[in-house]
């Protein structure tokens, strides 16, 4: 028979092997229980897809670290928390470092630092932190470097996507960013692809000043430059995914359509942002009147061949975005009016291209239609609002409808389709045709192109970005400086390039939503005293009250 104190001492050596043995398995077999609602802790699959793929070893740093203001904390720890998992995912090829690069450094060892850093495309940011004396300046690193292979990428983790929000708008941004930023970095720096995007000139296109916040968001995952369609031979084309052809002003010559089309037979992928209609608000501005007109950009033939049509029309909605418009005698007054030719387009959330994104700011937008085409499947992706007329060009545009009230009646229509995507196969608009004077080198001629996806937009200006007028610089996609709201622009056109760039696209990973629960501050002021007296008393009336039924039960108990 076993005595009870050995008993007792078998039971805790059997406690203590079964602990060792739960951190050995531990160890070795990772799993975490995600209860969130948004399943935030949980890695999308095409990310344990990609980390399982790879064999060779990944070492990321991060420069996020060392004293931070508490936003910063809260995106360090959403970083931290992300690599632990990709590691467990990845066999634990994946090394993470988190270091402060400057921390500790002489000002003349931080020059170099900062240096070096910037050639490998780090770059701080500097933020101004409240303390007992008043304001201080601090440098911090809110980047990331991924290595593999021989090969690194630059990973930027403070997104600044909300322009006129604060920190922590930006910051729940940039931390349901992170897995599609690292995730994107380890398959580039795995796989060695970093696919070219080309911006086309030669054709009327709006210079770098007015399409610069687009090329420079893609410049972060993607090789981007402009091309021009005039002068590109058969070699430049094949080192090109994607084109983008925005609000082209001159007519495309054949020549020029022909080396698309080779573009397109090859397996590339075009966006074509088109204005089929001519106008301009500036104008409009300056004479209060204008006549709207068809644009002669000879692209019905191609886009017809490939499942489309761009329509020479408007689109008026009554769910638009606002204009300045200057009131008064000394037209000094300037107010922000609706202005129904300034469609908000409505993404179509059936699509994973556009699940999930705020409404696109457009102007003077055409509808798109489909054309029947076999091998072709067509998606649409953005539409106007119920509350929409539809006007055939030519037409007279005048500003003095904006002080006139529309008549709802007159707008109630089907949503009217602005945007589409066509993926397939298709068919060649050269096909049995003579080679177009002007192309020299022989470009081949395929009957149909290879599998392939394109997206057709009824809008020049989606994807260019406002200017200001007292420094000519640039503001963010997407950005409105008049009203300084935010609008879907950017991230349309990030999940555009990535759903073109790859088959095996991450749109799901972008599209990942992360809800942030935070209190509301206006009830915090105004039931801060109410709060402070039931924490303070509340405690100690239970404590008290403890105390009263402890000292009377023990008086009932020992005098019976």
């Amino acid at each position: 028979m076993v005595k009870p104190a050995t008993n007792k001492w078998v039971k805790i050596l059997l406690f203590i092997i079964l602990l060792t043995v739960l951190n050995v398995v531990a160890r070795y077999a990772y799993h975490r229980f995600d209860f969130t609602k948004e399943k935030r802790y949980t890695l999308n699959q095409k990310t344990k897809d990609i980390l399982s793929k790879g064999t060779d070893n990944i070492r990321i740093t991060v420069f996020l670290d060392g004293t931070l203001p508490a936003a910063f904390k809260r995106l360090r720890n959403a970083t931290g928390d992300l690599l632990n998992d990709y590691q467990a995912n990845s066999g634990r090829r994946i090394k993470v470092v988190f270091t402060d690069p400057i921390a500790g450094l002489p000002q003349n060892e931080q020059d170099t630092v900062l240096k070096n850093l910037y050639s490998i495309g780090i770059e701080p940011t500097n933020l101004n932190i409240k303390n007992d004396a008043g304001f201080a300046e601090k440098m911090i690193f809110p980047m990331a470097i991924v290595q593999s292979s021989g090969r690194q990428i630059a990973v930027k983790l403070l997104q600044n996507l909300d322009v006129a929000g604060n920190y922590e708008d930006n910051i729940n941004n940039s931390i349901q960013n992170l897995e599609y930023v690292f995730t994107s970095a380890i398959k580039k720096v795995s796989t060695g692809e970093n696919p070219r995007i080309g911006f086309t000139e030669g054709n009327g296109e709006p210079s770098d000043l007015y399409i610069g916040d687009a090329m420079r968001s893609l410049s972060d995952s993607y090789e981007v430059g402009r091309v021009n369609l005039n002068i590109i031979d058969k070699k430049g084309l094949d080192k090109l995914k994607i084109l983008f052809i925005i609000k082209p002003q001159q007519e495309f010559t054949e020549a020029v359509k022909y080396k698309i089309n080779y573009f397109v037979m090859n397996g590339g992928r075009v966006v074509w942002s088109l204005d089929q209609v001519s106008a301009n608000l500036d104008s409009l501005q300056g004479s209060g009147e204008q006549l709207a007109f068809n644009n002669k950009l000879n692209l019905d033939d191609m886009l017809f061949v490939y499942g489309a049509r761009v329509n020479y029309n408007l689109i008026a909605d009554l769910n638009c975005a606002e204009i300045p418009i200057a009131m008064g005698t000394a037209q000094r007054d300037i107010q922000m009016a609706p202005w129904v030719y300034y469609p908000v387009l409505i993404p179509d959330s059936s699509s994973s291209l556009v699940k999930n994104i705020d409404g696109i700011r457009s102007s003077f937008v055409s509808t798109v239609d489909t054309i029947g085409v076999r091998g072709v499947k067509k998606i649409y992706i953005l539409n106007s609002s119920g509350y929409n007329q539809v006007f055939s060009a030519p037409k007279v545009l005048s500003l003095q409808t904006i002080a006139e009230t529309p008549d709802q009646r007159a707008y109630i229509h089907p949503p009217q389709h602005a945007g589409i995507l066509l993926e397939g196969t298709f068919s060649s608009v050269f096909l049995n045709r003579q080679v177009p004077e002007g192309i020299i080198e022989n470009y081949g001629t395929a009957a149909s192109s290879k599998k392939t996806r394109m997206v057709v937009l009824g809008d020049g200006d989606i994807f260019i970005n406002q200017v200001s007028s007292r420094d000519n610089s640039g503001f963010p996609l997407g950005f409105d400086r008049y009203t300084q709201r935010n609008f879907g622009n950017k991230a349309l056109l990030l999940n555009i390039a990535d759903y073109l760039s790859s088959d095996d696209n991450l749109i799901d990973l972008r599209n990942k939503e992360v809800k942030i629960r935070l209190l509301d501050k206006q009830l915090i002021r105004a039931k801060k005293t109410k709060w402070q007296v039931i924490n303070l008393l509340l405690p100690l009336l239970v404590l008290i009250s403890f105390a009263i039924f402890q000292h009377y039960y023990r008086k009932h108990k020992y005098t019976r």
